[in-house]
């Protein structure tokens, strides 16, 4: 896992733990390596021998829009990808004494005051989200990376933060009533918050999707590939791990190879341009 525990990343993957394991009859071992928007992670696993028996959960971060914001150290299209797993909108969420109750009177706030809005790390799908609500926006909201979904989570719940653009691990932390709900990033309302509008009610034609997959080191062979292939989908498919992914606002959602590469490609040029345009930068110092 790319991401520290407690995040959309972490939680995907621990739902596929189990039946994943039942069906390969392989025991599966999570390991949270955390770091440079997830790409520490990915990294360790393109370094690992492409036997089958290590593999990494992927994002907008760490394979289309990380090429865009520094030189990576992986081929990113080199990686052996599997498959999408699931796909979300984000959820605008802000704490929960932030003098806003609506949509309207948040992008009010906005304009009066100075909004820290927080992410996951520079070049998250998160971050990316939120800049392209700021570009399309015109507002002028101040950025505050953590390293990874829990910490910012953890300050939001604080009121350290105003607003976070998070995953659906945001979920836990609006239903225990430690921060609200403002908004989604999908174009319409989304069923499991109903009552949060669609920022694209307030920014016409905004509309920005999260989602994360699957991948193996460079060079696995297909035989191998084809194996993990078919357990994977086999455990995405199956109606009672669907029902836990939806249940936490985690939406099932694997491509065919040729459809996901596809689909990768032009997810890349969506965030590249996001990035040209913000003139977003990672320190490498």
């Amino acid at each position: 896992m790319p991401f520290p525990p407690g995040g959309g990343v972490d939680l995907t993957g621990r739902l596929l733990m189990e039946p994943l394991s039942k069906d390969l009859g392989q025991t599966i071992v999570i390991e949270n390596k955390g770091g440079a928007g997830g790409v520490i992670g990915v990294e360790a696993m393109s370094h690992a021998p492409p036997d089958g028996y290590t593999l990494s959960l992927t994002g907008a971060g760490t394979v289309t829009a990380g090429p865009h914001l520094r030189k990576l150290p992986y081929d990113p299209m080199g990686l052996s990808h599997i498959t999408r797993l699931v796909r979300m909108p984000f959820i605008v969420a802000v704490r929960n004494d932030l003098p806003a109750r609506t949509l309207p009177e948040f992008m009010d706030l906005a304009k009066k005051t100075e909004i820290r809005w927080a992410s996951g790390g520079i070049g998250t799908s998160q971050h990316l989200a939120g800049e392209l609500f700021v570009q399309m926006s015109g507002l002028k909201m101040v950025h505050v990376p953590y390293r990874g979904t829990g910490p910012a989570l953890n300050d939001l719940a604080a009121g350290i933060v105003d607003a976070y653009f998070g995953d659906p691990a945001t979920l836990g932390l609006i239903k225990s009533g430690k921060a609200r709900a403002m908004a989604v990033t999908s174009p319409e309302r989304w069923p499991v918050l109903p009552d949060a509008p669609a920022l694209a009610e307030a920014v016409p034609g905004y509309q920005a999707e999260n989602w994360y997959g699957i991948a193996a080191p460079p060079k696995t062979p297909e035989p191998i590939l084809a194996t993990l292939t078919a357990a994977i989908l086999k455990a995405m498919a199956d109606p009672a791990v669907k029902a836990k992914y939806d249940e936490v606002g985690l939406h099932p959602a694997t491509l065919p190879k040729a459809e996901y590469i596809a689909f990768l490609q032009r997810d890349s040029k969506t965030w590249g341009d996001v990035v040209t345009k913000g003139n977003i930068k990672i320190d490498e110092n």
